[in-house]
């Protein structure tokens, strides 16, 4: 071997018992990684075939993630229309209730209109009907008038 040294000059080498051994550590040491590559290798390739119960596992998550919030949709849904449907209901009933109010006052004023026009049927009747008192029973048409104002 040739061994160019410090400045530049070629000289001869020996090769000593320490090189040597060095040079075969060398080897064993390349073997050593070259069997450990190996086997780093053989593992991978042996997971990557491996069945992964994880991505069953992530699935089967996910499946369950979805069902959850498709069922809390499905509950925030009924509440809202829970909540409107009862809204509209207590409006629909005031609605009713005023509008039956309205109709109560209208009977009312109509009775009212009814007893005044009968009141008034009635004395005109009574005026038409009424005659003169003869002037012998003028004491008992006063007693009359007088149970009348009592």
């Amino acid at each position: 071997m040739r061994f160019i040294g410090l400045f530049g000059k070629k000289r001869d080498r020996v090769e000593t018992s320490t090189e040597l051994d060095l040079a075969g550590a060398d080897e064993a040491l390349e073997q050593a990684l070259k069997n450990f590559r190996q086997s780093v290798l053989s593992w991978s390739e042996a997971e990557f075939g491996r069945a992964r119960p994880a991505a069953k596992t992530v699935r089967q998550r996910s499946w369950r993630l979805a069902a959850g919030w498709a069922l809390s949709m499905v509950l925030v849904a009924g509440s809202v229309s829970g909540g409107v449907y009862d809204h509209h209901r207590r409006t629909e009933m005031a609605k009713a209730a005023a509008a039956a109010q309205a109709a109560e006052r209208q009977r009312a004023v109509a009775e009212q209109r009814a007893r005044e026009d009968e009141e008034d049927l009635l004395a005109k009747v009574d005026s038409d009907v009424s005659k003169e008192v003869p002037s012998a029973m003028e004491p008992l048409a006063q007693l009359m008038a007088e149970d009348d104002i009592r």
